[in-house]
């Protein structure tokens, strides 16, 4: 016998479990995103040293997509505002009419 308890119902599960698979699945793209950058960068890293170590130029795209990496990782860390934030927030705009 599946019952569940007083004050909860399956849709909060289901809810819970989709909030939790948004995570994970966040997190599996910025560690690709990662992964990405890694790999493209020591690419383009020895390339330049191949070619005669002057000017170190890919200082340019690891800056440039290191901002982005950021982003990505501040979007995927950074907590979601919760559900009495939101409402106080809702309450707050509402008084201002």
């Amino acid at each position: 016998m599946n019952e569940t308890p007083l004050g909860s119902s399956r849709t909060d599960d289901d809810k819970l479990r989709e909030q939790a698979m948004d995570e994970l699945r966040k997190r599996r793209e910025l560690a690709g995103h990662v992964l990405a950058y890694l790999t493209v960068n020591t690419f383009l890293v020895v390339i330049w040293y191949l070619t005669s170590a002057g000017f170190f130029w890919p200082a340019f795209p690891m800056f440039g997509w290191g901002i982005g990496l950021i982003f990505h990782a501040w979007d995927v860390f950074w907590p979601q505002p919760s559900e009495t934030a939101v409402q106080a927030t809702m309450d707050r705009i509402a008084h201002r009419r």
